[in-house]
């Protein structure tokens, strides 16, 4: 007599088959041999972009993006960190009083610690982490931050915008590049925030932004505009809407990731809902889909020449969207990056832990390096490409 197959084993092997079909996650695209290093003779600003950096591992000087950070970015003159949000999960800088207070300053003070280790110049953008995960207290948490790294960062280092605002904040550096700071959080949070018409923001609607996002690539000249925010336009990642088998089959890894608990045909309806829209920070949802619009109208005159966020843990770049090149730059801790996959214009997608580096010619031209860390704190350059 046959042995009847269990109805679950064919179940699995069922959504295994299907699930096998949703992509892969390797890594797309090389750092080829004729992509040759910036001369450093000519160098004019170079900036180093890592997100979602807001929970290194202890004790200090332990967590290896970090510490490979701090190695690459020493003795480059004229460089600038930019943390593209999430600087302290989970809920941001909780109040004085709070019991989380000492290990919010611990997270936030070791990403500060590069900066002074190294004397570059940074810059903070605010996440959604950073606004107590979309939570009603978020105003009140990202301004906190702000505090906290005005009297610890010293001279030459903020978070930008200020006050919750959602910019944009204009910063040039060196005699090519123009910084542009977006609080893209500001257009997704649903509970209190800065805007019209009780507000210190100079832009404090969604019209004011985007007027002024346009007056500030109009008037960048022969700069090289980059736009730093949080969240990404396009992603091949989980907020983009892409999600492999593990997502159906071990959704409770989202809350926990050691909760390997197949749930399977069950746990599709979490990454089913994602796609449909159900969480404001998805790509998928009406608001960020609002937002994107606005932002690709603005861009439409003239494109900036990089659009760099994180979100997502994972190192892509991605060309042509409403900027030159999208970089997505959201793997700040080790070990804790998604899975990723190419779509339309990708250029470089990986799931990996790192960081990236871009050196600007002062004839405008400019070097991107991703670089992908390993658990020893040691830094590999993945991808290389000159964007102009």
């Amino acid at each position: 007599m046959k042995p009847r197959a269990s109805p679950w084993g064919v179940v699995l092997v069922l959504l295994w088959t299907g699930l096998l079909a949703c992509g892969s996650a390797r890594a797309v695209g090389t750092a080829g041999p004729r992509v040759l290093a910036a001369p450093a003779p000519q160098l004019d600003v170079t900036l180093f972009l890592v997100g979602d950096a807001g929970a290194p591992a202890a004790p200090p000087d332990s967590e290896p993006v970090l510490v490979a950070l701090r190695t690459a970015a020493t003795g480059v003159p004229h460089s600038v960190i930019v943390f593209l949000g999430d600087n302290v999960y989970p809920r941001g800088m909780p109040d004085s009083g709070d019991a989380g207070r000492a290990e919010a300053e611990r997270r936030l003070s070791a990403q500060l610690a590069v900066l002074h280790a190294t004397g570059a110049r940074g810059l903070f953008v605010p996440g959604n982490h950073d606004w107590d995960r979309e939570g009603p207290g978020g105003w009140d948490a990202v301004r906190r931050e702000e505090r906290f790294i005005a009297a610890s960062g010293g001279a030459g280092v903020a978070l930008l915008p200020r006050d919750g605002c959602p910019g944009p904040t204009v910063v040039d550096v060196g005699a090519v590049v123009r910084l542009v700071a977006l609080d893209t959080e500001w257009w997704l949070h649903g509970a209190a925030k800065p805007q019209h018409p009780a507000s210190v923001c100079p832009a404090d609607s969604e019209g004011e932004v985007i007027d002024s996002l346009r007056a500030a690539l109009a008037t960048a000249g022969a700069r090289a505009v980059v736009v730093v925010a949080h969240h990404p336009l396009l992603s091949g990642g989980p907020h983009g809407g892409h999600f492999g088998w593990q997502d159906h089959v071990f959704p409770l890894r989202e809350l926990k990731s050691w909760l390997w608990l197949p749930l399977p045909l069950i746990g599709s309806a979490y990454p089913i809902a994602r796609k449909n829209g159900i969480s404001s920070q998805d790509a998928s949802s009406a608001a960020y889909r609002r937002m994107r619009a606005a932002l690709d109208s603005a861009f439409a005159g003239n494109a900036p020449l990089i659009y760099a966020a994180g979100h997502d843990h994972t190192l892509q770049v991605i060309g042509g969207t409403s900027a030159r090149y999208e970089l997505v730059s959201g793997a700040g801790i080790f070990g804790h990056h998604d899975r990723v996959t190419a779509i339309d214009g990708t250029r470089f997608a990986q799931s990996a832990s790192g960081f990236m580096r871009v050196d600007v010619l002062r004839d405008g031209r400019a070097r991107l390096g991703v670089m992908v860390v390993d658990r020893r704190g040691a830094a590999a350059e993945a991808f290389a490409l000159w964007l102009n």
